[in-house]
């Protein structure tokens, strides 16, 4: 009668296989678990900047608030209700607060996402980055040294024969912050046209030959943007817009080739 001989590594392998198995789950566990702290620590230290960039701006809020009261010449300000100009104040140092936090926020989600990244999509993504965060900086300037002005001396000027020009602080900033981030994000044009170029959707060709509806979809956006209905501050956001469109097609064109 022949008896059934087990083999010490049949009886092995499956226990081998087992181990393996637990070990690669458990390090993915590891590894996710890794990640969620990762984000944790850099969620953070994105929070603890924006407030304390946020508490620097709220100590120096006069001399901020004085850099925006800058275009209203000769414009009284008035607080009309209790507390009006506090709050007020708290929001100019939060809305600072974000502008000057944002580029390190923005550094600590490139650090979290450039690892899992292939080399072709971080040499597409770093200088798209860069590049927005310049054009952002460019709109919000731009806004703000001929924007601005141009809407609030349009403001002042109108019906300046029948009433005095006495605002309220906290309307007169929303306006200005409203405006100023509008534009920045505007001036998101070309990155979004490369997007496009890059995901195929619309050659650089396609985007240059529809310039009579790109003349009109600036025109009608300018026009949204800008709050006042004075033709000088439209056509510059306009001539803006058109030249940063016609600069971003013809920036695909060339990334094409």
């Amino acid at each position: 009668m022949e008896k059934n001989i087990v083999n010490p590594k049949n009886l092995l392998q499956p226990t081998i296989v087992n181990k393996i198995k637990i070990k690669s789950i458990a390090d993915d566990e590891m590894a996710v678990s890794e990640h969620i702290e990762e984000f944790s620590q850099r969620l953070i230290f994105c929070l603890v900047t924006l407030i304390f960039s946020t508490l620097i701006c709220f100590a120096d809020i006069k001399d901020i608030v004085q850099i925006f009261q800058a275009p209203a010449l000769g414009v009284k300000f008035l607080q009309f209700s209790p507390g009006e100009y506090f709050f007020a104040s708290i929001k100019i140092a939060a809305f600072c607060g974000i502008l000057i936090s944002s580029p390190i926020v923005i550094y600590q989600i490139l650090l979290y996402v450039l690892p899992g990244m292939t080399k072709k999509e971080r040499d597409i993504l770093l200088p798209m980055t860069f590049g927005s965060c310049i054009l952002f900086v460019v709109g919000l300037l731009f806004s703000y040294s001929f924007l601005v002005p141009a809407a609030l001396n349009f403001f002042i000027a109108y019906g300046s024969e029948v009433v005095e020009p006495f605002w309220s602080f906290d309307q007169y900033f929303d306006f200005i912050a409203v405006l100023i981030f509008t534009t920045g994000l505007a001036f998101q044009v070309p990155v979004l046209q490369i997007i496009v170029g890059f995901l195929g959707i619309f050659s650089g060709e396609k985007m240059l030959s529809a310039w009579k509806y790109v003349i009109v979809g600036a025109t009608i956006l300018a026009a949204i943007i800008t709050p006042s209905t004075d033709p000088v501050t439209q056509i510059l956001l306009t001539v803006a817009l058109l030249s940063l469109y016609f600069s971003g097609a013809g920036l695909v064109v060339l990334l094409k080739k």
